[in-house]
């Protein structure tokens, strides 16, 4: 009789061959389901809420698939592709199109690992499949002529109102296409994301909403006497500070010993004249503007008032950074050397009333080039989406810039490559050909998601899309506003070929990930909250 070999430990659970293959693709299929009727113009909205109750409503893919608590080891791929999709080194948008591709594929090859086809013969055709797609995807896309800036400023906006069709705030696209491309034009070349603040008030209107051509914020804590402080200033010199200007209160632990009334008042003295000392040097700086990361107390607010000099304290860190950028000078942590050397300027300051906010806005700064978009709105959820949505859109608007390639959206892109993979097919021979064409018929999703989240009959307008491709007419798509198939190029309906690249790449990456994995083993939790506990007691090890 043959010995048992035990090897691994004791509760690992391990499963392996095609089974574990196929549920693996199940899991994804449920991934891709949860976030499958977001993609679109007329895609829904997700309400999602965390174990603390914060709500969080959005159809952005990547938030819905971070905030998806996935366990399951397979679909965490889905979500990492989604999550590299909206990263800021790649493209920022396509996300639930990238999850949806994957999953279609891995659906429509589940038959083949049934039947029993081996998996690397699988891999070999996608990886094929998806570079004979981005070959079609390169030498389909239409070039930007960056010469005409009139020219290159259009097809930024469309780009930008493509990517905001499908958001929540897809009524003012116009309004906010055009503002998102001011902002991402308004930058140097070099187009730092961190230097567009977006900033979220409460209140008003959606179209309320604004652009500024500089550092904007909102107005920190204020003590008495900033009342009284000049609210605009032209060609101001900003002094930017990390020092706390106000009186300490005693640590509670501090022993001072003082026989008499006139040494505890020079101690106070003491303390007011370091205030004092502080205040006058910047005062003597010819800084007009103060601008502080701690608190500036009620002493030294009064102190600059009367000096005609603008102070605000508690400025968060983004913020104080960003205004360094743009008007120059240095984060100083203490006040002996202040000189025109580490002074920021600009143009000019003013604070103004946005809602039911004080803002501080510094306009014409000379180093670095920067703009705050000040959102107006109703509920918060909204303002965040909103935010979400306009994230999507400056991404978009700098890929285009940077990569000047456009294809055309609504599925029409899609529709060519599968044409072209199932044509490719034919002339091959062997399991590969059944492989390919398998994928061209994955491809299709995205048009046919389209038209089931628009609740059109998806059929229907795929056959069309099919006899049109099929006749030549390259660019045709899904027209969600008459129910039709229109030539998406010319309706400007526009995407950068990058981020379909993107997509196609990630999307067939994951799913040869997924299909190469054949066993999982799951160790035991070691001291886990799951093992068994020992009955309840009545204190004192005494049992009940």
């Amino acid at each position: 009789m043959q010995p048992q070999i035990i090897l691994l430990k004791e509760g690992t659970e391990s499963s392996q061959g095609k089974p574990q293959v196929v549920s693996n693709i199940n899991a994804c299929q449920a991934v891709v389901d949860a976030i499958r009727t977001t993609l679109g113009p007329r895609g829904m909205d997700k309400l999602i809420v965390d174990n603390s109750g914060k709500s969080t409503i959005s159809n952005d893919g990547a938030t819905i698939m971070k905030l998806l608590d996935v366990v399951h080891p397979a679909a965490k791929t889905l979500v990492d592709i989604a999550k590299s999709q909206d990263a800021e080194a790649s493209v920022g948008d396509g996300t639930t199109s990238v999850v949806l591709l994957a999953g279609e594929i891995l659906k429509q090859i589940k038959s083949f690992v049934e039947d029993g086809v081996h998996p690397r013969i699988i891999i070999k055709s996608l990886r094929k499949a998806i570079q004979l797609a981005v070959d079609k995807i390169n030498s389909l896309a239409l070039k930007i002529k960056v010469e005409d800036k009139a020219e290159q400023r259009r097809i930024l906006e469309k780009c930008a109102a493509t990517a905001l069709s499908s958001k929540l705030i897809h009524q003012q696209k116009d309004l906010f296409s055009k503002m998102v491309v001011d902002a991402v034009l308004f930058l140097d070349e070099l187009l730092p994301l961190n230097m567009i603040g977006i900033k979220k008030i409460a209140g008003g209107a959606l179209e309320d909403s604004i652009l500024v051509a500089g550092v904007a914020f909102k107005k920190t804590f204020s003590y008495a006497g900033f009342e009284m402080q000049p609210k605009n200033y032209a060609n101001p010199k900003i002094a930017l500070l990390n020092i706390e200007l106000e009186l300490k209160a005693e640590r509670d632990n501090a022993e001072i010993r003082v026989n008499n009334v006139e040494e505890y008042q020079k101690v106070v003295d003491a303390e007011w004249k370091i205030l004092y000392d502080k205040l006058d040097k910047i005062h003597k700086s010819g800084a007009q503007v103060v601008l502080s990361k701690l608190p500036i107390g009620d002493v030294a607010t009064q102190y600059f008032a009367d000096r005609d000099m603008f102070c605000a304290g508690r400025v968060p860190d983004e913020d104080l950074k960003r205004t360094m950028k743009a008007c120059g000078g240095a984060v100083m942590s203490t006040v002996q050397d202040l000189n025109d050397s580490v002074l920021g300027s600009c143009e000019s300051f003013e604070e103004v009333q946005i809602g039911g906010e004080r803002f501080n806005i510094f306009t014409g700064c000379p180093n670095a080039r920067t703009c705050t978009i000040v959102l107006r709105g109703g509920a918060e959820q909204f303002l965040e989406e909103t935010e979400r949505s306009l994230h999507d859109a400056i991404m978009i608007v700098r890929r285009t810039i940077k990569h000047d390639a456009v294809v055309a959206g609504g599925g029409a892109i899609e529709i060519e490559l599968s044409r072209v993979l199932r044509e490719h097919s034919r002339t091959i021979a062997g399991k590969e050909q059944q492989i390919m064409g398998a994928i061209a018929k994955a491809l299709e999703i995205i048009p046919r998601q389209l038209c089931d989240n628009a609740g059109f009959d998806a059929t229907n307008i795929l056959n069309k899309l099919r006899q049109k491709h099929a006749q030549g007419h390259c660019w045709y798509g899904v027209d969600i506003t008459k129910e039709d198939v229109s030539d998406n190029m010319e309706a400007c309906v526009w995407e950068p070929a990058i981020v379909k690249i993107n997509a196609l790449t990630a999307a067939g990456e994951a799913a040869c990930q997924i299909l190469s994995v054949d066993e999982t083993v799951r160790n035991p939790k070691s001291g886990g909250d799951d093992g068994p506990r020992p009955p309840m007691g009545r204190g004192r090890g005494r049992p009940m």
